[in-house]
């Protein structure tokens, strides 16, 4: 490589012709990530020989029902259980949330207990409890303390199998959202509520103009860990036979044995779910962390 060497002289520079040395730029090896990369691809590839040879797994019947009327239907109450669940839980986690916050010792005293009870007992107990209710109230009424019944219900047609499980994920996964809301509300600095409050601002306008907006940074990723976990919680539902997915593939392989090829639909199924939740999660959060967060390749 040749160029121009500058030698400094008085009163300025001389540029002379003269050979520059090679820039010898050696990179090193990293045994350590080659390996790991080696054994990694091993694994995967022997996984993926191995279930891709065994005579056992009838692949077949996971592409035959795959997409199966039965299948597609339970896939359908999980899609609508989730939703409805996660709606119910955001509102009652909200209220919980402010409950917990207020200088009011009353509600606080309730939201925490609620939180206490609730984030305590398994999902499945939860949902076994509500199933089983019409054991121990057989009717639900309606009326004024010490007067009148307004309204009666019969336990068993009121709470159906949707129903306890509705109830059964919803409730208790609003005592963690509640937890999760709390903590994105006093992420932001009391200064906010005060700057908004001595602008004129009344409590209500300042919580949904100011507070909320920059806690729901804090809370999405909280909040989309919990619909993906609700998304799965679902699958236990079938322990009352709701019809979802999971429901629905048992009753299929109880008739056919077919257990681990259905086993791999419902997989595969959660899997598609998932993955496309992850990556709204990961937009919205985006959306929501604009000036907070450097760019990559920035400093």
């Amino acid at each position: 490589m040749t160029g121009q060497a500058v030698l400094p002289v008085r009163g300025g520079r001389l540029a002379v012709d003269a050979p520059l040395p090679p820039i010898m730029a050696r990179g090193r090896i990293r045994w350590g990530r080659i390996a790991t990369f080696v054994v990694l691809l091993w694994v995967v590839a022997s996984l993926v020989i191995g279930a891709a040879t065994n005579d056992r797994l009838d692949w077949s019947a996971v592409a035959t029902f795959a997409f199966d009327r039965r299948i597609l239907q339970g896939l359908q109450t999980t899609l609508v259980l989730t939703a409805a669940s996660m709606a119910i839980a955001t509102v009652l986690g909200v209220i919980l949330a402010l409950m917990v916050l207020s200088r009011d010792p009353a509600p606080r005293i309730f939201a925490r207990t609620y939180i206490t009870i609730f984030r305590s007992i398994p999902p499945m107990v939860q949902l076994l409890f509500w199933y089983f209710l019409a054991a121990i109230v057989p009717t639900i009424t309606i009326g004024l303390p010490f007067g009148p019944t307004l309204v009666t219900f019969d336990t068993n047609l009121l709470i159906t199998q949707f129903a306890a499980a509705l109830l059964g994920l919803s409730l208790g996964e609003a005592a963690f959202l509640a937890e999760y809301i709390r903590g994105g509300i006093l992420s932001v600095p009391r200064g906010q509520s005060e700057a908004a409050a001595a602008c004129g601002l009344t409590p209500t306008k300042t919580f949904f103009r100011v507070v909320f907006p920059q806690a729901i940074r804090v809370i999405l990723p909280a909040y989309g860990n919990s619909l993906i976990s609700q998304v799965k919680n679902t699958a236990m539902v079938f322990v009352i036979g709701a019809g979802d997915l999971m429901t629905e593939a048992q009753l299929i392989y109880s008739q056919n044995f077919q257990q681990i090829p259905l086993l791999i639909v419902v997989s595969a199924w959660y899997l598609v779910i998932v993955i496309i939740l992850t990556q709204v999660q990961r937009r919205i959060e985006a959306h929501y962390s604009r000036g907070y967060t450097r760019r990559e390749g920035t400093s």
